[in-house]
């Protein structure tokens, strides 16, 4: 495995690394749905609308057009801005981990295809803005939702940092073919919403169970 104690910038993908917005996004997604007439399929999670765009999770998951589309992620705001939001969780360790890496010097950043707005609140709500040095989400006009759109952001705001200095951790494959996009490492983490099998298929760098696993990995 790629030794990553050497990374000295440190990115972090939002939903399902560090924080668990599951129950928030798929009470949004149920919701939009519900609005539009559109039955949930029988044993669906929703787990697919977690980490990629929403321009991508409606017609991937439920063959919604482009028209149809504007309107569930417009419902799906209002509800989230309303309620969504706030069903979440901060998950265990996780302060304690951007903390330790603050403290060992590391340049710590957040980048998300979360509409930047909504995680700047969360993120808020849980303190954790403290230790972050960059935070760049998506733009709410779909200018820049993409991964590596969203990572090149970061980097410019770093002043274009050496790639092989960094490290993009996430909980899906999305993080990873954005990392490799990017020209950067990734770590796939387990407790989020993806699998093994996914992050191994996108060629995910180092894959992880847990926070404490991830601390290990980063920090000396």
């Amino acid at each position: 495995m790629m030794d990553f104690k050497d990374k000295k910038y440190i990115f972090f993908d939002f939903d399902g690394t560090i924080i668990d917005t599951g129950p928030g996004i798929k009470n949004g997604v149920r919701y939009a749905l519900g609005q539009l007439g559109i039955p949930i399929r029988e044993g669906d999670t929703l787990d697919g609308f977690i980490g990629p765009p929403m321009t991508q999770s409606y017609p991937n998951n439920y063959g919604l057009d482009a028209d149809m589309t504007k309107e569930a992620i417009r419902i799906f705001r209002e509800y989230y801005a309303e309620k969504g939001q706030f069903e979440c969780s901060l998950y265990t360790g996780m302060d304690l981990l951007l903390s330790d890496l603050k403290t060992a010097g590391k340049v710590i950043c957040v980048a998300t295809s979360k509409p930047e707005r909504f995680a700047e609140k969360i993120l808020e709500r849980f303190s954790l803005l403290q230790y972050l040095d960059v935070f760049v989400g998506a733009t709410l006009d779909g200018s820049r939702e993409k991964k590596s759109d969203v990572l090149n952001c970061v980097f410019e705001r770093l002043n274009e940092p050496c790639r092989d200095e960094t490290v993009l951790i996430g909980d899906r494959h999305y993080d990873v073919d954005g990392a490799k996009a990017c020209s950067m490492a990734s770590i796939g983490v387990l407790y989020g919403y993806g699998n093994r099998k996914e992050f191994e298929l996108a060629g995910a760098d180092a894959i992880v169970e847990t926070v404490d696993d991830l601390k290990r990995v980063l920090l000396p």
